[in-house]
């Protein structure tokens, strides 16, 4: 089922706005062609971006395993059967006891990037394995983590050494950010890396993991490189940084596996003027399903349902709640029908990633974002 067909669907179902209808059999595709882009790396994807399980099962029986923020997300992903390992705990902001829920549970890779997070991996999860993830000087994302993740390289070296001290297996990892369409990120990312594994081997630490992260950008009002384009770095930048013995590698995209399987319809609130503007309000906010938005980083496409011809004209877009900040677009340039009025619809494909799972949970007595699954994992 691909867009024209999920369009056939919610204009079938009719089910109340705003619905997100994501396709598994697309998923599963998309897995497919990540597994074939990357011969032999582990693959785990990153569950933030949506945790449905009809989307897990999918997954799970594409073979792909699972990158956990926690132990909700871990719990949910052995439930649906996934085994234990299979699962990456790629959150270096971890609770000691939250380590021991999952070391229980038969996980035996994690990330880190603080003295403490090791010493607390050694403790309660020995023996593991433990990327250390380092911060890059890298080109900036779409959607950039800033500071909060990874340490300088230095105090990488500082924390392999350390963590092969009390036991545990270190390796390297990074990330480029969410959305980053410059694929030069991922060359300064093995750079340093294979800097930090001859520093490593030199005082008797010998690595043999990296882990790449995700970050791989799907498109949406802007063209981005292909999946094809990304390996083909990745592959050039392996040849000339680690040219005798290649680490196994390790992957965690999120947005690439399910981004373009989704398809979420909205309803038109109200359209009114605002000064010499004409403003926009639908169902759909940065609190219920669109908070990558924020700072207009992600342009959606909006697209009319239905017979909406005619002449357009610029707007404003915004969400429905009571909340000043729940402005989708201002600076980003969009033009929709003239002819628009409340009630009418429109779809915003290429939203399968970081829509409802970042809903909040009744901001202004809003439900979090519906999602119907459909294909062969789907749950209607």
């Amino acid at each position: 089922m691909r867009a024209d067909s999920l369009r056939r669907f919610l204009d079938e179902r009719n089910p109340p706005t705003p619905c997100l209808v994501v396709d598994t059999d697309v998923v599963a595709d998309r897995a497919r062609e990540v597994r074939s882009a990357f011969p032999g790396a582990l693959i785990r994807y990153a569950v933030k971006a949506n945790p449905a399980p009809p989307v897990l099962d999918a997954l799970v029986a594409a073979g792909i395993g699972f990158d956990v923020a926690g132990p909700a997300e871990l719990a949910l992903c052995l439930e649906r059967g996934a085994a234990p390992a299979d699962l990456a705990y790629g959150n270096p902001i971890k609770k000691p006891r939250d380590i021991a829920f999952a070391f229980e549970r038969g996980v035996r890779e994690f990330t880190s990037d603080a003295p403490a997070d090791v010493d607390h991996l050694g403790r309660y999860a020995p023996g593991s394995a433990v990327s250390i993830r380092v911060v890059l000087d890298a080109p900036d994302s779409v959607t950039p983590f800033g500071r909060k993740f990874g340490c300088e390289p230095a105090e990488a070296l500082d924390l392999v050494l350390r963590a092969a001290a009390l036991g545990l297996r270190p390796g390297i990892a990074f990330h480029v950010g969410s959305q980053q369409p410059d694929v030069a990120a991922w060359e300064i990312g093995i750079a340093t890396a294979a800097k930090l594994f001859a520093e490593a081997e030199a005082q008797g630490v010998a690595m043999t993991r990296l882990n790449l992260g995700g970050g791989f950008a799907t498109t949406h009002r802007a063209a981005v490189p292909s999946l094809a384009a990304y390996a083909t770095t990745i592959a050039s930048a392996l040849d000339t940084y680690f040219p005798e013995d290649r680490p196994e590698l390790m992957l965690e995209p999120g947005r690439v596996l399910v981004a373009d399987a989704g398809l979420l319809r909205t309803e038109v609130v109200l359209v009114a003027r605002r000064g010499e503007r004409r403003w926009v309000y639908l169902d759909i906010g940065r609190y219920n399903g669109l908070a990558e938005a924020e700072n207009e980083a992600i342009a959606y496409r909006f697209e009319p349902v239905g017979p909406l011809g005619g002449p357009t004209g610029p707007v404003v877009l915004a969400g429905p709640t009571c909340d000043g900040d729940d402005v989708l677009y201002q600076r980003t340039p969009y033009e929709l029908p003239l002819a628009l009025r409340s009630g009418d619809r429109l779809d915003v494909p290429g939203t399968g990633a970081y829509t409802a799972s970042y809903a909040s949970v009744g901001f202004n007595g809003i439900e979090p974002l519906r999602t119907r699954c459909v294909g062969r994992w789907g749950d209607v």
